[in-house]
């Protein structure tokens, strides 16, 4: 269901009485979950968005998301968890067991199969058909999918363990996690230890000439070789993967797996933070030398992160910064801008761009593409223009610095000249300042006397003589206009960036030009980590008109994006729909142009 990307029609933070509802129909669908872990999951004061989405296939999809990660999805009045609910409540659905190498089918939009299910020693758990259940990986309990049950579970075994046995609707590593922060599964313990299978596993080992045992780390892909594993169609996904061809295909890569062995135990005895670096290194000069082109450039170095290496990643594994000696992407370019690869400009505030780079350079010609990636980067490739499309706006948070007039009022609280401080944090300040040196009212507490300080700090020459009282809210609005404005950016995966005075609003205008002719000007979409470039091919697209990319008048290196045509109401719809930024933060959208009636 979630195989491809989807389409976002609105996100809207949950009302009160629809979070009570919300709390109400997640305890009839889940009546396991206690009191406590019911106010945990749909808690009464974090925020709650309700995301509408449309799937590939035009399903209308209800989203429900806490902490940026989609915790429920609603399908024609049905609630489902996702693998972030799972992860925190594993016990929640009846769970069944798969092998490691089907997961990734699975989150191709392949439904599990019963031969693909390990029967534990135990037995299955009780369900019924149409009943919603988990899927497991054998040796980790933390779920990796989200399914409903085809057959009861006397009918699987009345069948032998043949035929479809689950319908899967969400996945680990599919869209609609992509859409949350891509954590990983944890790795959870299995209730039952089975003695006997595990004895059986070992004998089958020493067999086999001591074959190392998959292990299950963080990325239960990380591992596992998927190549040999075959579906019959595409959209039926067939999986016949059983013990017997489990056996078959280890067999069959012997041989293979002693010719790799010295190669393997070269890599194994790095360290992960080398393997790491090594991994950034390749998917770097692969995307340099096979994705980027010159007419690319100026490139933002979050899109060619997201969008060029990720792409370059091979199956199994995946890029995260932190886990390198870098830490930061920004420390990783400037190694490779010392090697003069290329050239990185801060072409906004905060915002960096890769304005030059040299294919000529050694590296750059010696890098060889990995034997056998060709024929898989029709699928990356395509995966990395879904992924593009998924948009998250900024989080954009207004702060406040201690300017020198301002010092008297907050060295008492301990802050000097350009402190950083947020809105509720000024409020606070100013309300013990007011207590401490007890300048509250008396006779009307809704007042605060002007001492000197406040006098100084606050009224202007003329008022000096005239104000002895203010309001709490004159008060705290006096102290936040006399205070520097700052702000606070924080793009999707990135750490935060303060910037001096209010961030730009989009800013969208019309223009006459020649003939009576007009054309919509878009500035400052590189402040909120949109690239013009492909807001311009989107519109070009959408609106069947010429766009391009021309420089913005009296700045040396910022652009606009200029559209034909009065371009508001599809610009809108995409700002503030798709791409979910507040209206706040759009200026101009007021001149779209009024729908008349039509004849």
């Amino acid at each position: 269901m979630f195989s491809r990307a989807f389409r976002v029609r609105s996100n809207t933070a949950i009302k009160g009485s629809d979070r009570r509802k919300l709390r109400t129909d997640v305890a009839a669908a889940f009546p396991n979950l206690s009191a406590e872990q019911l106010t945990e999951f749909i808690p009464n004061k974090e925020e709650l968005n309700v995301i509408k989405i449309y799937s590939h296939k035009g399903e209308a999809i209800t989203v429900y998301m806490n902490n940026r990660n989609p915790i429920l999805f609603e399908i024609e009045k049905a609630l489902y968890p996702t693998v972030y609910t799972l992860w925190v409540y594993p016990d929640l659905l009846p769970a069944f067991s798969t092998w490691p190498p089907v997961l990734q089918k699975l989150a191709g939009g392949a439904d599990l199969m019963l031969p693909g299910v390990v029967v534990p020693s135990s037995g299955f758990p009780q369900v019924e058909r149409g009943t919603l259940c988990a899927v497991t990986l054998l040796g980790n309990r933390a779920p990796v999918a989200v399914a409903v049950a085809t057959m009861s579970t006397a009918e699987m075994l009345a069948a032998g363990m043949k035929g479809k046995g689950f319908a899967v609707l969400h996945t680990y590593m599919d869209h609609l996690w992509e859409y949350g922060d891509k954590s990983y599964p944890p790795t959870l313990a299995p209730l039952v230890t089975d003695s006997a299978e595990k004895e059986s596993a070992e004998d089958e080992e020493e067999m086999e000439g001591k074959e190392p045992v998959i292990s299950f780390s963080t990325d239960p892909l990380q591992h596992v070789d998927v190549g040999d594993l075959s579906l019959n169609g595409r959209d039926s996904c067939t999986i016949l993967l059983g013990k017997e061809e489990l056996n078959e295909n280890r067999a069959a890569e012997t041989a293979e797996d002693t010719n790799t062995e010295v190669q393997q135990e070269a890599e194994d005895s790095r360290t992960p933070q080398e393997q790491m670096d090594a991994l950034f290194n390749q998917c770097f000069f692969h995307a340099l030398k096979c994705k980027v082109k010159k007419s690319d450039l100026p490139l933002l170095t979050s899109t060619f992160l997201r969008s060029h290496m990720f792409s370059c990643c091979p199956a199994g594994q995946q890029l995260d910064i932190k886990k390198s000696s870098y830490k930061k992407f920004s420390k990783f370019l400037q190694c490779m801008q010392h090697q003069k690869i290329l050239q990185v400009k801060e072409l906004n505030k905060g915002v960096e761009s890769i304005v030059e780079v040299d294919w000529k350079h050694p590296d750059i010609k010696a890098f060889a593409v990995p034997e056998g990636f060709s024929s898989a980067s029709a699928a990356q490739d395509s995966k990395s223009e879904d992924r593009e499309k998924v948009y998250h706006a900024p989080e954009i948070i207004p702060l406040y610095g201690v300017s020198t007039k301002m010092i008297p009022l907050f060295q008492e609280s301990g802050h000097r000249k350009g402190s950083i401080l947020s809105s509720s944090e000024v409020r606070n300040i100013i309300i013990n300042y007011v207590k401490t040196n007890e300048l509250v009212d008396e006779t009307n507490k809704n007042f605060v006397k002007v001492n000197a300080i406040l006098c100084d700090c606050l009224l202007d020459k003329s008022e000096q003589d005239e104000i002895s009282k203010l309001k709490w809210d004159d008060l705290l609005s006096r102290c936040l206009e006399r205070l520097q404005p700052l702000h606070q950016v924080t793009f999707f995966g990135q750490e935060p960036i303060v910037r001096k005075g209010n961030i730009e609003a989009i800013d969208i205008t019309i223009a006459q030009r020649s003939s009576n002719k007009k054309v919509t000007i878009i500035k400052n979409l590189e402040l909120y980590g949109l690239d013009p470039q492909c807001v311009a091919n989107i519109l070009q697209q959408k609106v069947q008109a010429s766009a391009t990319i021309t420089p913005v008048p009296g700045t040396k290196d910022r652009v606009q994006v200029q559209i034909q045509g009065n371009q508001i109401h599809h610009l809108a719809k995409m700002l503030l729909e798709e791409y979910q930024l507040p209206r706040k933060y759009i200026q101009g959208l007021e001149k779209a142009p009024k729908l008349g009636r039509r004849k």
